[in-house]
């Protein structure tokens, strides 16, 4: 059985329909495990995880209340080798005209220049990353 990979840049721009964003920034990181979004005001409210994606500085914040009843939370290593506890949610991304289940930790990407960061759990069997192309699946949904 033949296997084609998708060839994906460093950088693109993806929709997650069901978070309502559409045209997010993301970067690729191969170096990273996990997959993440921006996010803030991020709280359990009894049985419920209620947030905000993207912050007011981006152009696609659409300041909506989201609330999650399946969620968990997970231990990530940064970069910096500093375990972090976080909330991870499962959503769809469509990428390549094509819909697919992410998982994505909730973290504060303030001081970082993508709102999403694509880890390998998720490019792993679907993708190739050249880290000489930027925006390949935005740039087949423009033409």
């Amino acid at each position: 059985m033949e296997n084609h990979k998708k060839i994906i840049g460093r950088t693109d721009k993806v929709d997650f329909s069901l978070l309502d964003l559409k045209g997010i920034d993301v970067k690729v990181d191969t170096g990273a495990y996990t997959s993440s979004i921006h996010c803030k005001e991020i709280r359990e409210v009894g049985a419920l995880l209620e947030c905000r994606f993207l912050d007011p500085t981006h152009p696609e914040y659409n300041g909506k209340k989201f609330t999650f009843k399946n969620y968990d939370i997970t231990a990530v290593k940064s970069s910096n080798g500093e375990v972090e506890v976080r909330y991870s949610i499962k959503t769809k991304i469509t990428v390549f005209n094509k819909t697919y289940s992410i998982t994505l930790t909730l973290s504060s990407r303030d001081d970082m220049r993508f709102p999403v960061l694509i880890g390998r759990k998720f490019l792993s069997g679907k993708f190739l990353v050249d880290p000489q192309l930027e925006n390949q699946s935005y740039n087949l949904k423009s033409q």
